[in-house]
């Protein structure tokens, strides 16, 4: 949950703008792997976006890498599909699958001719 005095829409828009500030309130007891109506966590927004720090400190904080949005997709794999290759390293060292969702991370850098760093 979010908390009474939290807006989960400005939460979801924080973990797009890569804002330190949101660990603070997942710090608070914002719940790590809090999800927007499409399924997305504040760990896949961030990754998508490209916020490398963000991702590592929501998994440090024990947010789940591996977590499916509604379209069945993963973290790792919105990072490849968006060239981050920097929260794809960020993911991939806090555990995350290449071959989870669909389409997985694998898939999805053969797609694209890209090679998955340490997967």
């Amino acid at each position: 949950m979010a908390g009474p005095d939290v807006d989960p829409e400005q939460l979801f828009e924080l973990a797009r703008a890569g804002a330190d500030l949101l660990v603070e309130f997942v710090e608070a007891g914002v719940d790590v792997d809090l999800a927007d109506a499409q399924g997305n966590t504040f760990l896949m927004l961030a990754a998508y976006h490209g916020h490398p720090g963000l991702v590592r400190a929501l998994a440090e904080h024990g947010a789940d890498v591996n977590r499916l949005n509604a379209r069945g997709q993963s973290p790792l794999a919105g990072a490849v599909f968006k060239g981050e290759d920097d929260v794809i390293a960020a993911l991939v060292s806090a555990g995350a699958d290449p071959d989870a969702g669909s389409p997985s991370a694998r898939a999805t850098a053969q797609m694209f001719g890209r090679t998955l760093p340490g997967a």
